[in-house]
């Protein structure tokens, strides 16, 4: 053994062989780190670590930006293949471990993802989801059923044991606490950590989950089909989605008391497009019949041959213009991204065998081919409501939703609704798990609507401190910024209350204000005691 190596064995307890979630080691805890005891990961062996025999091929010093001090920046593999990235702070390590959720269909690891934790003094923990790619390509998926496994659950799970042994050899202990955030691909892992590994984490944060990855896939292929014409031109363009954003608020945005360019129930709202048809002689300001079939068909969703729902429903009125970046083609022509995502999913994830290379979305048959999909459909499930496991492990769990999402809100709820009944009933249910609707927010973030809020805040209070939240702010403050992120002030802010609650104006003061909000309950709703 070089000596060097020795020296640093003496600083930096190796115990892999512990328990991955335990608090205290048979070690001293060493309360200084350097170079040399993260150098000295590279020779920690993991390979017998149970459920995820895993190997680390680096672990280097790296100063990060924004002075949030030095970090021990760790990568490896669970086998046989899910890599990994964990950030460990050097100093001031607030004793807890969070693993930041991935987006797409993964195959790459976004280190800004973890910023905003490692400035809390987060251990934060990042993987490709056992493939590398490029966000919405499926090559890597073709013939390799072990990948699709990993990106179907596994992953998620085997590079949490990895993570936490590390934690523990790193600092002499493991984790206090360990959390779980993500959204869209990241909010399916989320659910499905609650789920099928329940002890996993103490709290979780689940952002726009697809609750049936297929359904959501049937349903973009439908709406981005539904705005081409048998030439493949667009029906609705910008000025159109304007159009029905703008009629559908006149309905619909004095639900919470105010106009103020947001439906805080868009589920309740009875817009119809057909009251934009054109009458005879009218060439602006309305719709033609092939646009007003258009929009009811995204309204809708996808429907079989007889007219029934086949994936639970589609975009929710209230929030059109945010179609664009989904259904218009670019600037310079290009199609949506809905196209590649869904040509890559439907053609690729949810079939088997694979469809060949030159498929395309538009010869997905909706009467018949989604009846395909659920044998692969199974690896990717996230709708078990049953999280009778994770809540007897004391865990807690946010679920939040952007209402101006075009990824079927009205599942989430439904799935919600589920986890309610299950659990004994919206009290019950609350006690381990609370479904927040932001009004006017589009995927995961940004849109007209109030967007940014401190999940991971408001659930550190909930698992650490006994203190549901009751009540959360959530801010816009523009385009393009990250949750949490106080760089910029708020333009207005919006109380957000777990579901079925809803912000409603009080009549007077500030709307940019919370102070101007109070909590508003709709009618009751059946099913629920």
């Amino acid at each position: 053994m070089h000596t060097q190596f020795a020296i640093a064995l003496m600083a930096i307890p190796l115990a892999a062989s512990a328990k991955p979630d335990a608090q205290t080691s048979l070690h001293p805890v060493v309360e200084t780190r350097g170079a040399e005891q993260c150098a000295a990961l590279k020779q920690l062996d993991l390979s017998t670590l149970d459920d995820a025999p895993s190997q680390i091929l680096d672990a280097r010093r790296n100063s990060p930006a924004k002075g949030a001090g030095n970090l021990c920046v760790v990568e490896g593999y669970a086998a046989p293949q899910v890599g990994f990235r964990l950030f460990l702070p050097e100093t001031g390590w607030n004793e807890k471990f969070i693993q930041m959720g991935s987006g797409g269909h993964a195959g790459f690891m976004n280190d800004e993802a973890c910023a905003p934790a490692i400035a809390r003094g987060y251990a934060c923990l990042i993987t490709d989801m056992g493939h590398k790619g490029a966000g919405l390509d499926s090559q890597w998926a073709r013939g390799n059923p072990q990948a699709l496994i990993n990106w179907g659950y596994r992953a998620t799970h085997v590079v949490t044991v990895s993570a936490k042994a590390i934690v523990a050899a790193y600092y002499g202990r493991g984790p206090t606490k360990a959390y779980f955030s993500g959204c869209s691909t990241g909010g399916r892992q989320a659910l499905q950590e609650a789920q099928k590994f329940p002890w996993d984490y103490n709290g979780i944060i689940a952002g726009a989950p697809p609750i049936r990855l297929s359904d959501l896939y049937v349903m973009f292929a439908w709406s981005a089909l539904a705005n081409r014409d048998a030439e493949g031109r667009m029906i609705l363009r910008r000025a159109d989605l304007d159009l029905l954003n703008r009629a559908s608020l006149a309905e619909c945005d004095l639900d919470d008391g105010i106009r103020d360019g947001l439906v805080s129930r868009p589920q309740q709202c009875r817009f119809r497009p057909s009251k934009l048809a054109c009458r005879a002689g009218q060439v602006s300001g309305c719709l033609s019949a092939a646009q007003v079939q258009a929009a009811e068909k995204i309204y809708s969703g996808p429907v079989d041959a007889a007219g029934r729902s086949i994936s639970g429903g589609g975009a929710l009125p209230g929030a059109e213009r945010l179609w664009a970046k989904y259904y218009l083609d670019d600037a310079k022509g290009q199609l949506p991204y809905m196209f590649p995502l869904t040509r890559n999913g439907l053609g690729d994830l949810f079939s088997d065998p694979p469809r060949p290379a030159n498929w395309t979305v538009q010869q997905f048959n909706f009467a018949e081919d989604y009846k395909r999909l659920d044998v692969m459909q199974s690896l990717y499930d996230s709708s078990n409501p049953d999280l009778t496991r994770f809540a007897e492990a004391g865990g807690k769990m946010i679920i939040y939703m952007g209402l101006g999402d075009v990824s079927m809100p009205e599942t989430v709820i439904d799935y919600y609704r589920k986890v309610q009944r299950l659990a004994g009933g919206a009290d019950k249910a609350g006690e381990f798990a609370r479904l927040f609707l932001l009004p006017g927010v589009d995927h995961c973030s940004g849109g007209p609507g109030a967007d940014q809020v401190d999940y991971i805040a408001y659930l550190e209070n909930w698992v650490e401190k006994a203190s549901p939240p009751d009540m959360m702010i959530a801010s816009h403050v523009g385009e393009g910024a990250n949750s949490g992120d106080g760089a910029r002030p708020a333009t207005f802010s919006r109380p957000v209350y777990p579901y079925p609650a809803y912000p409603r104006y009080k009549g007077k003061g500030d709307p940019a204000k919370i102070e101007s909000f109070e909590r508003a309950l709709p009618e009751p709703e059946k099913g629920l005691d």
